[in-house]
């Protein structure tokens, strides 16, 4: 059960109360509840099909609940459009990278990093407002290592090259709450390496909800872990002891489980509170 809110603390940066969203008589996301601090490294893990992706879609914004309340650092967003939210610091990766592969690589930050600026609406326009834009880019690039490849066109990115693109381009939006669709997948050991790096060098306040398969890297970004089977919470708790549940591994085969421990289920309410 989540702890009744006290006064004193703050509001959560993310929270989901009783999140449910259907697809005709499919429920993808089945009365999930989450709170999130700010700073909090959270993974939501499962089998296929699970209602992982559906849960961040719903964050986003480009789905919309059918039941339940989102908020953002206390302020309901549950109708929100996807911009207002990105305005608002929700920013996010996706299963395919998202990138414009007409523009180069540094242009593909301008843009991104453009639409969160006061005066955005004369970047293009302005030789000194894009030049300001192209430098702050330009760190971001090197941040994902592509700071060489500038001046490319995005199209000729190779599928890893693309990932660390689109990480870019969220990290361009300055987020409060980073959403990260599988970052790792079809990633080398090298990049796999630099994308662990990347998201141990986030500043503190930044929170970050990970979808991923690959569950070394969740263990060593997140403290903590939601376990979805069928659009419900099955399991929530501190990483290693969540994985090492009995019923994560009988749900999710790969979990690679650590030691075991303790971990609060959520049969009934599926409601988490993750701290940290």
């Amino acid at each position: 059960m989540t702890p009744a809110p006290n006064a004193a603390q703050p509001a959560p940066v993310l929270d989901l109360d009783h999140v449910t969203r259907r697809y005709g008589s499919l429920t993808a996301v089945d009365d999930v509840s989450l709170r999130l601090p700010a700073g909090a490294r959270h993974a939501v893990i499962g089998p296929n099909g699970a209602g992982k992706t559906t849960l961040l879609n719903l964050v986003a914004g480009t789905d919309r609940p059918d039941r339940g309340t989102i908020a953002l650092d206390g302020a309901d967003v549950t109708r929100a459009s996807t911009a207002r939210r990105s305005r608002l610091g929700i920013a996010r990766s996706f299963q395919q990278p998202s990138v414009i592969a007409e523009l180069t690589v540094l242009d593909n930050i301008v843009l991104a990093g453009w639409t969160h600026h006061p005066k955005h609406r004369g970047a293009w326009r302005s030789r000194s407002r894009y030049r300001l834009h192209a430098e702050t880019a330009g760190h971001h690039l090197e941040t994902v290592g592509l700071a060489d490849l500038a001046h490319r066109p995005a199209a000729t990115l190779s599928h890893g090259q693309r990932r660390m693109l689109d990480l870019a381009a969220a990290l361009a939006g300055d987020p409060r709450l980073l959403l990260l669709d599988e970052p790792a997948a079809g990633l080398t050991d090298g990049d796999i390496g630099r994308l662990l790096a990347i998201l141990g060098a986030l500043p503190a306040s930044v929170a970050v909800v990970l979808v991923e398969h690959h569950v070394e890297v969740v263990a060593q970004v997140a403290t903590s872990v939601t376990v979805l089977a069928a659009g419900r919470v099955l399991v929530t708790g501190p990483t290693r002891e969540a994985l090492a549940h009995p019923e994560v591994r009988d749900a999710y085969h790969n979990t690679g489980a650590a030691a075991g421990g303790e971990v609060r289920t959520g049969a009934g309410s599926g409601s988490t509170e993750a701290r940290g």
